[in-house]
């Protein structure tokens, strides 16, 4: 298979991924904003990875908050956090990234991830040249619902790039349920935090390093 697009997930394939306790003290940062500095740690927790739309009503409720504003504020404090992180260089991107600039393909970001964090990262590392479009969630509780495994951000990516064979690169289960929502191949890439990763997902292709799409786009 000869591919001439590829699309990458961001956190944990393009750059590190943040630590759960930077991301989940800006959670609690949150509340605090709201005049919330006791929450319940599980509804902090809820509210810091993975939070659906039902969650976020449920746990508003319990204190008395406006859901809208109350994830518009999650999602800015959090993605302030992540940008700090990347300022003191505690995120920063993988060594092998600059080996994509090789690669004869179109190229684009499709992330979980907030988009003005992902926008900022490409801007701050000065790799926003290497891809052609870059998808986040928008900062609404609507967006939960589109993330990854929903192919409703990476099908927007493949039609900006016009692609006809493409690939998804990804470190979760959740980034290959995508690629086979959107009816693409998928390659999983086995960063340090996923070295032993027992999948229950089959991906088209299981990387050890980016360098790897040069034999893979021309296999």
């Amino acid at each position: 298979m000869t591919y001439d697009t590829v699309v990458f997930d961001n956190d944990g394939v393009l750059v590190g991924r943040t630590h759960f306790e930077v991301l989940r003290e800006a959670t609690a940062d949150t509340f605090a904003q709201f005049g919330v500095t006791d929450p319940d740690p599980d509804h902090v927790e809820d509210m810091t990875i993975g939070a659906t739309p039902a969650q976020v009503a449920s746990v508003c409720d319990t204190y008395d908050l406006d859901p809208d504003q109350f994830w518009i504020a999650r999602d800015r404090t959090v993605s302030e956090a992540q940008q700090a992180e990347a300022r003191a260089g505690r995120k920063t991107p993988y060594g092998d990234v600059s080996t994509i600039a090789d690669l004869d393909i179109k190229r684009g970001i499709v992330s979980s991830n907030q988009q003005a964090t992902v926008d900022f990262l490409l801007d701050h590392f000065e790799i926003d040249g290497l891809f052609d479009t870059a998808y986040g969630r928008e900062a609404t509780i609507e967006s939960l619902n589109l993330r990854k495994p929903n192919a409703h951000y990476l099908e927007r990516a493949l039609a900006d790039l016009d692609a006809d064979s493409a690939l998804y690169v990804g470190d979760n289960e959740s980034d290959i349920r995508a690629a086979e929502n959107a009816g693409i191949d998928s390659a999983f890439i086995r960063r340090p935090h996923r070295t032993d990763w027992d999948l229950n997902v089959w991906p088209t292709w299981d990387i050890d390093s980016l360098d790897d799409l040069h034999r893979v786009c021309s296999a």
